[in-house]
């Protein structure tokens, strides 16, 4: 399935000279939704983990799927703020400001190997503080499942420059 023509590019959104890749079009559309998740489960079920992570809010709607399919823990990273307990926070850059991610602490054990899901990779700000989140909590990272890449900004080879390993289901010019 060609995935990319589910997905809207919405041209200076959230502010002028960003090109927004939105989902909203893909996941309205049962078939593609199904697909995407299907395709994100078998990427999945490739990398060794034990829970899995969603950076808000995009990332909730995949993962989830994966968390459920493949019986493993699911971990929200919130924006500041929005968990209840003691909560290890991450500041960082976005394109378009400054933001604040956090996870409760109890929310991952020594060495537990975390596979993080997002719906996009671009600069790469928010992956890597969630990469981040997961280390000062005691985890590893076993990986990044993003459903588009946008392979002209620095965001996956940020990660993999770190270390990390990516997967994506589809690429498009951030531009």
């Amino acid at each position: 399935m060609n995935l990319k023509k589910y997905i809207r590019s919405i041209p200076d959104y959230p502010k002028k000279g960003i090109l927004f890749r939105d989902i909203t079009t893909l996941i309205k559309n049962a078939d593609a939704f199904k697909y995407t998740n299907d395709e994100i489960i078998n990427l999945a079920k490739n990398i060794e983990f034990d829970k899995v992570a969603a950076i808000e809010s995009r990332g909730f709607v995949f993962a989830s799927t994966v968390s459920y399919q493949l019986k493993k823990p699911f971990i929200l990273l919130r924006k500041k703020n929005k968990l209840p307990a003691e909560v290890h926070s991450v500041d960082f850059e976005l394109e378009y400001g400054k933001a604040t991610i956090e996870v409760h602490k109890d929310s991952i054990e020594k060495d537990e190997k975390i596979l993080i899901i997002d719906d996009l990779i671009a600069t790469g700000g928010t992956a890597e503080a969630a990469a981040k989140l997961i280390e000062i909590s005691g985890g590893k990272v076993a990986g990044f499942i993003f459903v588009i890449n946008l392979f002209d900004l620095p965001g996956n080879d940020l990660l993999k420059t770190k270390g990390y390993k990516t997967k994506s289901l589809i690429e498009f010019p951030g531009h």
